[in-house]
């Protein structure tokens, strides 16, 4: 079971974004790195294409960053926490925020 899932909103605690919030769009598990949006932009140089419609210019996206730089933000606390997984009594596992002992998966 992973600890950050696809729709989780994390928080940056290390880095140039470190303190801002964002929803996590993608995990690329190969490396270890999630896309986070709206944080670590870049600005990438695209070539025009006019077969698809593409502007040439500079154009910033989101680059992704290495997931230990992030952690699941607790929104009733308003903070970020560590993650931990703990199996329940009828066998399911589910997340849980460390500070608070407070489960993150409402569908156990």
């Amino acid at each position: 079971m992973q600890k950050i899932k696809t729709g989780d909103i994390v928080q940056v605690i290390a880095g140039d974004d470190k303190g801002r919030t964002g929803k996590v769009l993608k995990i690329i598990t190969k490396t270890n790195r999630v896309l986070v949006e709206g944080l670590n932009i870049v600005k990438k140089h695209v070539k025009p294409n006019p077969q698809l419609n593409i502007e040439g210019g500079i154009v910033p996206r989101e680059a992704p960053m290495h997931i230990s730089n992030v952690a699941l933000y607790d929104a009733s606390k308003s903070a970020s926490s560590r993650v931990g997984i703990r199996t329940l009594e009828n066998g399911t596992k589910v997340r849980y925020f460390k500070k608070t002992n407070e489960v993150v998966d409402t569908k156990a």
